[in-house]
């Protein structure tokens, strides 16, 4: 969190890439009333503690019922925020707006953190909503998971993104997929049955053995049927796919694809991040991958490092390295010793109940004897 002195210089370099910021004097105002609404971003290899200074920003304002209304119906004025409409630390918010963000590069991964800033009681299951002026905008608020249109207070919105957490805050990233996922929303969800491995084996025909030009022995390699295959789903259109294989202490990440005309919807993001939530929840802290040399700034952006003691490789007429990302336990990681009816749901479904457990309502009624009995 910035002091205020701080803030005149982070919104000094913001105002040569943004255009209609609000004062400095406005955004000091706001953070008086609500010290929460500013967050800087700094990258930790260039850190000091003892001189905090951040690269970029992330500003919001947790609005009231009469705030998100203003918002909804198009007459909130971002520019000079009428601070009646802004909660303060100690209200819980009717919605959260994204105000501004100035986050270039990998700064970009920051904002992640940010939202994970708001989860704390108070603003846990409250909706984070924005606004993209452009096109560049709309994408990038797509790719961290901002669905096109919105329903606020009874009122349809479509000039908003909205990312729900109130009403499907139980629904993981890895299985945000289901039947009223709006047109042209990024979704992820894990192939269960033979048509999901279909789409699967579409998405990467049309990538690596027809773009790539990669023989069929190849890329259909004899591990697809001892794997966990994610979906990417533009809209209803599987559009993308990723191949996790776990061994005994790391998963390892393969056969990312995205189809061609998908690559601007960010949905390979989606799928990454998809990917490294479900194998935290599994347990595993390091995950392990193949990156084309091409490919390894991408993978850098969600903190994988080239492997020190790795090899370089070639197979498929590409080059690669090795690459690590050591991960923190997820707090929800599934071990033994928890609710046993967990362990037996469907992959990627744990956070809903199984048909298992509707079987359990169900008393013993077959017995077996013993054999010579």
């Amino acid at each position: 969190m910035p002091s205020l002195q701080v803030i005149g210089a982070l919104m000094a370099k913001a105002e040569h890439d943004l255009a209609g910021l609000a004062s400095l004097d406005i955004v000091r105002s706001v953070m008086s009333h609500n010290p929460d609404t500013l967050w800087a971003l700094a990258r930790k290899n260039g850190y000091d503690a003892a001189a905090p200074a951040g690269d970029g920003f992330v500003a919001v304002l947790p609005l009231n019922e009469a705030g998100l209304r203003q918002l909804a119906e198009g007459n909130f004025d971002a520019s000079d925020p009428d601070l009646a409409l802004v909660c303060r630390q100690n209200e819980k918010p009717a919605g959260i707006y994204i105000w501004a963000i100035h986050a270039r590069g990998a700064l970009a991964g920051g904002i992640a953190l940010v939202i994970d800033k708001f989860k704390t009681p108070l603003h846990a299951d409250v909706n984070f909503y924005a606004r993209a002026a452009t096109a560049d905008g709309r994408r990038f608020m797509e790719g961290l998971g901002f669905q096109s249109g919105a329903t606020v207070c009874g009122l349809h919105a479509p000039h908003l993104h909205v990312f729900r957490r109130s009403g499907h805050t139980d629904a993981p990233l890895f299985d945000s997929y289901h039947p009223a996922t709006p047109a042209n929303a990024l979704s992820v969800t894990v192939a269960r049955s033979m048509e999901d491995l279909m789409r699967v084996a579409s998405v990467r025909s049309a990538v690596y053995i027809s773009e790539q030009e990669c023989p069929y022995a190849e890329e259909f390699d004899g591990n697809d049927l001892s794997a966990t295959h994610l979906i990417g789903y533009v809209g209803h259109e599987p559009a993308g796919c990723l191949r996790i294989r776990c061994f005994a202490d790391f998963a390892k990440l393969e056969r990312l694809a995205v189809r061609r005309e998908f690559r601007n919807t960010r949905l390979s993001f989606q799928l990454v991040r998809a990917a490294i939530e479900l194998c935290r929840v599994k347990g595993y802290q390091r995950l392990y991958g193949h990156a084309q040399k091409r490919l390894v700034n991408f993978w850098g952006r969600f903190g994988f490092k080239t492997f020190e003691s790795g090899r370089e490789l070639v197979f498929s007429d590409f080059d690669y390295v090795e690459m690590v990302l050591d991960a923190s336990r997820h707090p929800q990681s599934i071990t033994i010793g928890v609710d046993p009816y967990l362990i037996i749901r469907p992959e990627g479904r744990w956070h809903m109940p199984g048909v298992l457990e509707k079987s359990a309502t169900r008393r013993v009624s077959r017995q077996f004897q013993e054999l010579g009995a």
